[in-house]
């Protein structure tokens, strides 16, 4: 590549076309075993020159001048790295919706819209006049408020994450879909921006971290070497904040107001002893995600 990119024809034009450039590319990151090469160069190369993924192949004969030659390079090398493509891109697709990202928070991945699904059949169209209140707890990139709060747009929500940045970045995500004025964003480690003597939440959520420490280096490198430790690092046993927000829970939720996490494909056995030693909720469902994990727990205030 490096060899040809210097290579022009008598007319001054370089001799990189977009497909030729696309095979070379896809070739160089199978060799360097990146996860759906062709996907990934396709990506890249539209981002780098600013098209959509069709135009690709609508204009597969274009040739390449040095400067979007070097403006893709630097992205390659980015992604030999093993920076994952959201982070170079600076956005994610969840939900239909396309999410400004940042190191700052995780990406979004496609299990956790079983969240997001899961909590939508338990929140109405309609309200009776008294809309729901939902809570998420460690949003993010706000992806998983965000997608609720634009599917149900009769109800209060609000959102919280410890890392300021993050909730800054969730803010500007609402604002760009014109959800901002849905929802209330705070800053604070799980319950503590909130009294349990205000009015209640119907509805928490939360996918928080559930990774075990020593597991987390030995993930791929595009989620340990770039992803927020803070996170993704559950705790020894993967279960400390998850057991941490199902003690807690029932002090901030209304009577009869539910419950629902996001937890690690192993966890269904160890969630379920920590959920009934609390005695604080009953109608305890486990949901499988797309891959048949069970990945989603809804849980219903006893009112004990």
């Amino acid at each position: 590549m490096q060899n040809q990119s210097k290579t022009l024809s008598k007319t001054g034009e370089p001799q990189w076309t977009i497909l030729k450039l696309l095979k070379w590319t896809t070739s160089y990151f199978n060799s360097h075993d990146i996860d759906n090469p062709r996907a990934a160069a396709e990506i890249l190369l539209a981002h780098a020159l600013k098209l959509n993924r069709i135009d690709l192949y609508l204009r597969y004969d274009q040739p390449l001048y040095s400067s979007e030659l070097s403006d893709f390079k630097v992205l390659i090398k980015r992604r030999i790295n093993r920076e994952p493509i959201a982070y170079i891109l600076g956005s994610k697709e969840f939900w239909s919706m396309e999410l400004f990202i940042t190191k700052d928070v995780l990406i979004p991945r496609p299990e956790t819209e079983c969240l997001v699904e899961t909590v939508l059949s338990f929140l109405p169209e309609k309200t009776d006049g008294t809309p729901k209140r939902v809570l998420e707890l460690g949003t993010g990139s706000g992806a998983v408020i965000l997608a609720l709060a634009a599917q149900r747009t009769k109800h209060l929500f609000f959102a919280s994450d410890r890392i300021v940045k993050a909730v800054e970045l969730a803010q500007k995500n609402a604002r760009h879909h014109d959800l901002d004025g849905s929802i209330n964003f705070f800053s604070g480690d799980w319950f503590a921006p909130f009294n349990n003597d205000i009015n209640p939440f119907d509805i928490i959520v939360s996918n928080p971290p559930y990774i075990p420490t020593q597991v987390i280096g030995r993930l791929q490198p595009e989620i340990f070497m770039y992803e927020p430790v803070m996170a993704l690092d559950g705790g020894e046993d993967g279960l400390q904040s998850i057991n941490h927000i199902i003690r807690f829970a029932h002090l901030y939720l209304s009577k009869t107001g539910y419950m629902f996490l996001e937890i690690g494909h192993d966890q269904k056995s160890e969630v379920e002893k920590i959920i009934n030693s609390c005695n604080q909720f009953k109608e305890i469902v486990f949901k499988k995600d797309y891959s048949g994990y069970y990945r989603i727990v809804q849980m219903r205030k006893s009112g004990v």
